[in-house]
């Protein structure tokens, strides 16, 4: 199928894409990279009047270091996560997640903000966000706030953005030096949703889990934070025993649906599976 008619704008700086965005109404949406909303049209889905684009916005790019943090512009693309060597360093599973979403044509298109801000639950980076305790900065009518990644998702395609606001930068603190992590997704082939997906990010003292926490992908309406999963491991050296009560954890705040990728039940078990894989390998790259 093809979209319904809209139509086109494309503002050169953000505070033009906010009055658009504030002036058209809800007949408007941003585009990003256009993965998830451009599909949605052309299923009729989504049928928006107009659409602000927001690739020419050069203050919506970037990756700076501020501080202890990460500041990454919403327009960037997956690509430039991977090429970047300050996101290599100072958040390894930022790139290594990015490696896993699609293929190299999405992700040359693709950005993070698009990827964190539309609340499809089958995207990977805002599990990754939960885990990370990223905060979003968000520009609209009334001005700028940010909102924590774990206080954005609100259900399936909602979020806590209000009418007119953009998300505008992501906010991420960098993990002490010789963290552990480790992004495990469960897919059916390359370009899919993950079935199931678990991010883990942790430290080790003394061969213990010092501090640990878990995101799960597309195992819910929106992306999960498995704080009691991680906190089943802290202080343990990550045994068998430990491993089956983190994942068992997990699987109780799981609520995926049904579908071509397996009934509520597996969708479970493998997310299950995903915490365990993720934990180990999070904790054998700990230094």
């Amino acid at each position: 199928m093809i979209p319904g008619q809209f139509s086109y704008h494309r503002p050169g700086t953000l505070r033009d894409a906010v009055k658009l965005l504030a002036d058209l109404g809800d007949e408007a949406r941003p585009l990003a990279g256009g993965h998830s909303l451009i599909p949605m049209m052309k299923l009729r889905l989504a049928t928006p009047e107009h659409l602000v684009d927001l690739a020419g916005i050069g203050e919506l790019k970037g990756i700076r270091r501020d501080g202890d943090a990460i500041v990454i512009g919403a327009m960037t693309t997956q690509n430039e996560l991977l090429a970047s060597g300050e996101i290599a360093s100072s958040l390894p599973i930022l790139h290594e997640t990015a490696l896993l979403i699609a293929d190299p044509q999405v992700r040359y298109r693709g950005t993070v903000g698009g990827n964190v801000a539309n609340g499809d639950p089958g995207n990977d980076m805002p599990a990754l966000m939960l885990t990370l305790g990223a905060t979003y900065r968000l520009k609209g009518p009334a001005g700028d706030r940010d909102v924590a990644a774990r206080d954005f998702y609100q259900g399936a395609y909602f979020t806590a953005l209000e009418p007119g606001e953009i998300l505008a930068s992501v906010s991420i603190p960098v993990p002490p030096s010789g963290h552990g992590y480790a992004y495990e997704k469960l897919k059916r082939k390359i370009g899919d949703y993950a079935t199931a997906a678990a991010a883990v990010v942790l430290t080790m003292k003394g061969g213990k889990v010092a501090t640990c926490s878990i995101g799960l992908t597309n195992l819910s309406e929106t992306p999960l934070l498995a704080e009691e999963a991680a906190q089943a491991v802290i202080g343990t050296t990550l045994d068998d025993a430990v491993l089956k009560k983190a994942a068992a954890a997990a699987i109780e705040i799981m609520s995926p649906a049904g579908d071509g990728r397996g009934p509520v039940e597996y969708r479970k078990h493998v997310g299950g599976i995903m915490v365990e894989r993720a934990l180990k390998r999070g904790a054998a790259r700990a230094a």
